[in-house]
């Protein structure tokens, strides 16, 4: 049998062969007959059942081609996985000596950077942290009933309230750029070097960063066309600092229009969307209702996924706003508070590390129904859940090798609002795009399922 696989890769020309090395390096231990030939990584791997041909090809999209036997299925998928974190792996050491320019036009020129502390706390109380957000709310609600008794209830209903009625206003302040019709674009120039290159620019070069970004802006978005290579590689130069056409890639991303795309698939207005010009790949939706959506995205996210990737991802998000999840996952909460005050007290009082305990983890589970209801809805409406599932895996891909080491139960078993990677990836490899009468229904049936499978193989 034969099967090929393609995946899109950041790395710029200049470290095709390196990456091949790097994934020789890992899995020479496996491998026979290895060798590098130009631009392709050849190989074959011995097994009981018969032995597999390979060859990884490199490239903007790097192309694996497996040659084996019907009945080693099984383990093509498992090698896929072990190149596919190489790959990311590589990509993950590139970034830590890549250069990184974006910009959106008409916007303020701001170079990437730490969030600052009002940003940072946005993020905990918004970005889908629901152990930090409980632990939050259940400080200020032992604080809110020492200074003022039942009364606090009150005080407490009403400033979640508030928060979910202002959830769009804070969750904007988290984005340096505002995207719109009329600015739709995010312009990102990426110079991928030598380490001793890197650390020599961050120490002469790293206080005119903002002074090179303007000049490339003046010199291009400016006078109406895009940042290119060749002129930052020039501006650049007359600092005092040489790159090649070998280490750099550009990218344009229309984010207005694909989130635009996918809100008129969902029969919504187009949200608010704002840009965080950070390095962490992220995105998230909040607003009381889908009318007063906000959509955030970070250009690290943007630089790692391709357009259907986050066409996919900007719909899991959409979901969410569709579903009015922030409002149900703060009803549940402020449910469980007033049943801990009055129903269950009682068990409070006898047990109160075990009642913990077991709420946050019941909690974390149920909001996995909305979690996997919005990979769902993504999938239908955008109608493309193997670019959904590829977005996870490029995010992700860390924590699915972390998982890939446990028995399945455990990663079920930790306080986060997601369901396992593994899981989630798997459903959207394995769904049949169809129309469902209750989305939420059939995915807590398949995250329940998942959950008992996990018990069964353990």
């Amino acid at each position: 049998m034969l099967k090929e696989f393609f995946i899109k890769t950041e790395v710029a020309p200049a470290y095709y062969v390196d990456l091949l090395d790097f994934i020789l390096k890992y899995l020479s231990a496996d491998f026979r007959d290895a060798k590098i030939v130009y631009d392709r990584l050849i190989f074959s791997l011995e097994d009981p059942g018969g032995v597999i041909s390979g060859e990884v090809k490199v490239g903007e999209t790097i192309k694996i081609t497996l040659s084996y036997p019907p009945n080693l299925e099984e383990k093509i998928e498992r090698l896929y996985d072990d190149i596919f974190f190489i790959i990311r792996l590589f990509e993950d050491e590139l970034r830590k000596s890549t250069l990184y320019f974006a910009w959106v036009e008409g916007q303020d020129i701001i170079p990437e950077k730490p969030s600052s502390l009002a940003k940072r706390a946005s993020k905990v109380l918004f970005g889908s942290n629901l152990l930090v957000l409980f632990i939050v709310f259940l400080t200020i609600n032992v604080i809110l009933f020492i200074l003022m008794g039942f009364y606090a209830v009150v005080v407490i209903f009403l400033m979640q309230f508030a928060i979910i009625l202002l959830a769009d206003k804070i969750y904007s302040l988290m984005g340096e750029w505002q995207i719109t019709p009329q600015n739709p674009l995010v312009h990102i120039l990426m110079y991928q070097l030598p380490g001793r290159d890197f650390k020599f620019f961050r120490k002469v070069l790293g206080d005119f960063i903002v002074d090179i970004k303007k000049e490339i802006y003046d010199k291009s978005l400016a006078l109406g066309q895009s940042p290119s290579c060749e002129l930052g590689r020039e501006i650049l130069a007359r600092y005092g600092f040489k790159c090649t056409p070998l280490n750099e890639k550009s990218k344009v991303i229309n984010v207005h229009g694909l989130v635009k795309s996918a809100a008129s698939k969902f029969g919504i207005p187009t949200p608010k969307v704002v840009v965080s010009n950070t390095m962490l790949p992220n995105a998230a939706a909040t607003g009381p209702s889908p009318n007063r959506g906000l959509i955030l995205l970070t250009t690290g996210l943007l630089t790692r996924l391709d357009d259907e990737e986050l066409l996919s991802v900007i719909g899991h998000e959409l979901a969410h706003l569709i579903g009015r999840d922030p409002i149900i996952l703060f009803s549940i909460i402020f449910g469980e508070f007033m049943l801990r005050l009055t129903v269950l007290l009682p068990i409070v009082v006898m047990a109160p590390l075990v009642y913990i305990i077991f709420i946050f983890w019941l909690i974390f589970f149920v909001a996995k129904f909305f979690e996997a209801r919005a990979d769902l809805l993504s999938a239908i409406v955008i109608g493309k859940p193997d670019k959904l599932a590829m977005a996870l895996q490029k995010i992700g891909y860390g924590r699915l090798r972390f998982e890939s080491g446990l028995d399945r139960i455990f990663s079920w078993l930790f306080w986060d609002p997601h369901p396992p990677l593994y899981f989630r990836i798997r459903r959207l490899k394995n769904l049949k795009v169809k129309r469902v009468k209750s989305p939420l229904l059939e995915s807590a049936k398949d995250v329940i399922g998942g959950f008992i499978d996990s018990i069964r193989s353990f």
